[in-house]
């Protein structure tokens, strides 16, 4: 924890991106400080996601939060985080406690989800704990497309990521 930063108990504050052509689910942890600010997903300037999305369908990497939305739409892809509310320290994933897990059936009951992918390990290990449990669904592990995880370049983040055009 960093100096004056304390736990606080956050609700997440940004809606699921999916319509009932949605084929692909991608599930992220719980949004960073930035994205909460932001008000939509991967609002962080350093994370590689709308990078490794736009350049997987080949598309022009989007600024405007409109622009991500229509960007996952018209690929058939739904987004949204494993955790609806928890105790954390700013964006740090490793202080995450007392987890409420997002309830996934809106989209699952809207969508014809082929796949369900989750972006990082901490993502995975929630998912793991409190929704595969209960969805009786398991998701594929991606790399996460977090600056922290700077071992993966670009080039092996794109090349593990395209797994998702298959659906």
């Amino acid at each position: 924890m960093g100096e004056g930063e304390d736990l606080i108990m956050v609700i997440h504050p940004i809606k699921p991106v999916y319509d009932k052509n949605s084929k692909i689910l991608i599930l992220g942890s719980f949004p960073s400080v930035k994205s909460r600010e932001e008000g939509f997903f991967y609002g962080h300037k350093q994370n590689r996601f709308w990078k490794v999305i736009s350049g997987i369908f080949e598309e022009e990497e989007p600024e405007s939060i409109e622009e991500k939305k229509s960007l996952l739409i018209r690929n058939k892809i739904a987004l949204w985080d494993v955790i609806q509310s928890c105790d954390i320290v700013g964006s740090s994933d490793s202080s995450i406690s007392n987890v409420v897990p997002n309830d996934l059936s809106i989209i699952l009951s809207t969508a014809d989800i082929k796949a369900i992918y989750v972006n990082g390990k901490t993502a995975h290990k929630y998912y793991k704990k409190y929704t595969e449990p209960v969805i009786k669904r398991s998701a594929i592990c991606l790399p996460s497309t977090s600056p922290a995880n700077a071992a993966w370049s670009m080039e092996k983040l794109l090349s593990a990521w395209k797994i998702i055009k298959r659906h």
